[in-house]
């Protein structure tokens, strides 16, 4: 492209596109695609959860989990300046809800109430996260309006937190178990960073024996998993909630059509004896201790992880567990 080609970029009133913050933009927001471009400005996994949620005497306008650590993230949005109304809601989210990261969303914030969410964030434990977010609309010529999210406020030394895994880890308190997972997952997540696609975005890594990535979907995750006992690492994709058993069996019935895009066979563990399922391939007779092999393994698991979002994020954001009926006895 030639220089005197560019474009120019244009900024667009927002209430040009959402005229209206409960009926367009939290609509708009909501969507998993949207969600996943607000988790990537942020560091977090965002699964949406509820929309207009009751929390005490107000209604959170989304109310999501985040997919690594399972607790609550709380978005409430503003389509103008910032105001103290809006500040008041979040103190009562926040004591509403007994762990809980929040999100505040703005046309534009003040000095004020910037410099309320920092000092928030420097009085409360990690228990409690704040982050003041600015939306902002740009096209270039006749091109499509689109957002961009502007963090003015986060919690302290967040960019930290998601390259080193937490602010106060004591690597002498942690178990030989504990360490060897925090060391596991930070290095894979610089291999998922540089190989690219739909899961590469910083991540703060797990003290567990999996990490887990957002599919779009409540109760749906897909999760990379190291399982010394057995000596293997995994790659599959969890399926929750009430309803796991038929979309379970909803994905089996697409097997071949699955197995055949993704070029390799699958362990399909319904797990009768619990609620949830799961669909996996693993990587077997390989020790996540030894540290000259993590090439390898982080190697394979990103691309699975990649491979897995590929083929069944759409399928599983058009399950409809009411298709399913469970074969009757006899």
């Amino acid at each position: 492209m030639r220089p005197d080609n560019l474009g120019r970029l244009e900024r667009i009133e927002l209430r040009d596109i959402w005229t209206n913050e409960a009926s367009h933009f939290t609509p708009w927001l909501a969507r998993s695609e949207n969600l996943l471009l607000l988790g990537e400005t942020l560091g977090l996994e965002l699964e949406l959860e509820a929309q207009e949620q009751a929390v005490g005497p107000f209604r959170a306008d989304i109310l999501c989990k985040d997919v690594g650590t399972n607790l609550w993230v709380l978005i409430e949005n503003q389509l103008e300046r910032t105001d103290h109304t809006h500040l008041g809601q979040l103190m009562t989210y926040a004591s509403g809800l007994e762990a809980v990261t929040i999100v505040w969303i703005a046309a534009k914030f003040t000095e004020e109430h910037r410099s309320t969410l920092d000092w928030l964030n420097r009085i409360t434990d990690e228990t409690f996260q704040f982050f003041g977010v600015e939306v902002e609309l740009w096209k270039i010529g006749d091109s499509p309006a689109a957002p961009r999210f502007n963090v003015v406020s986060k919690p302290n030394d967040w960019n930290r937190l998601v390259t080193l895994a937490a602010k106060s880890i004591d690597r002498d308190e942690l178990t030989d178990t504990k360490a060897l997972q925090l060391d596991y997952w930070s290095a894979f997540g610089q291999v998922l960073m540089t190989m690219g696609g739909p899961l590469s975005r910083e991540r703060k890594p797990q003290l567990a024996n999996w990490m887990g990535y957002s599919i779009g979907r409540s109760n749906f995750s897909i999760n990379a998993a190291i399982v010394q006992a057995r000596h293997l690492v995994r790659t599959e994709l969890y399926i929750g909630g009430a309803q796991a058993k038929a979309y379970f069996h909803l994905l089996l019935a697409q097997k071949e059509d699955i197995e055949r895009e993704l070029g390799y066979e699958l362990d399909w563990e319904e797990l009768p004896m619990r609620q949830d399922c799961r669909i996996a391939t693993s990587l077997r007779n390989v020790d996540p201790a030894n540290q000259d092999d993590w090439p390898r393994q982080h190697d394979w698991l990103a691309a699975r992880l990649n491979e897995f979002y590929r083929v069944f994020a759409n399928r599983v954001k058009w399950l409809d567990a009411s298709a399913w009926q469970p074969e009757q006895p006899l």
